[in-house]
């Protein structure tokens, strides 16, 4: 999975974290509104939020799973591979350095 791909996640969870909220305090604004209909519907809404949290629970654990995958991989790699660590950081120093330098 792609950094990107995680980073996209985390802000779809995010928006999602507050859609949720705003259905919550819909249903709290409209709970003394009369009629089965609106009962209905509001018992319905109320079922398919607590499925969306759990499931927005569940995306949560994931993304921070492969995060700590990710890091684990990389730390992983620098102690197999110290020096060729130490090179690509100067490389990447030396470059980003470069390009300052000309502006």
């Amino acid at each position: 999975m792609t950094e990107t791909a995680d980073v996209s996640k985390e802000k779809l969870i995010a928006d999602f974290k507050v859609v949720v909220a705003d259905a919550e305090e819909l249903l709290r604004a409209t709970a003394n509104q009369a009629g089965d209909k609106a009962a209905d519907l509001r018992v319905k809404i109320q079922s398919r939020l607590a499925d969306a949290k759990v499931k927005l629970a569940d995306a949560e654990t994931a993304v921070i799973d492969r995060a700590k995958q990710v890091g684990r991989v990389a730390d992983d790699y620098v102690h197999d591979n110290p020096w060729r660590s130490v090179g690509v950081a100067a490389g990447i120093g030396f470059v980003i350095g470069l390009l300052i330098g000309r502006r």
